[in-house]
């Protein structure tokens, strides 16, 4: 499984390689209303927004899974109080058992 995720790593460095040495063109990036004007790579355009969508689409979905997470952090407050309500239920029990089986409790 790791070869796959190298190899596939690899492909995908080496056609983002090709890529870039293809399209060395410059071009002019403006940001409307304001007057900045980037004079810049194409390639370095193209990939700059890919990534730029990637980092807005995983902030999205971020924040959409807040829900879960909440849910998540709930549930496991609600594990760790039923853990302590089982562990002094079985302290309880424990001198109990002992008397019911016959047994003694030594006391220092």
């Amino acid at each position: 499984m790791r070869f796959v995720r190298w190899f596939v790593t690899a492909l995908v460095a080496i056609l983002l390689v090709i890529f870039a040495v293809s399209n060395r063109q410059t071009v002019e990036v403006t940001f409307w209303p304001f007057p900045v004007t980037i004079d810049s790579a194409l390639s370095l355009v193209v990939l700059g927004a890919v990534v730029l969508a990637f980092l807005v689409g995983q902030f999205v979905a971020w924040l959409g899974a807040q829900r879960w997470r909440q849910d998540a952090r709930a549930k496991q407050r609600r594990i760790e109080a039923l853990e302590r309500e089982l562990a002094a239920t079985q302290a309880q029990l424990r001198p109990a058992d002992e008397f019911s089986r016959g047994g003694r409790i030594e006391r220092p």
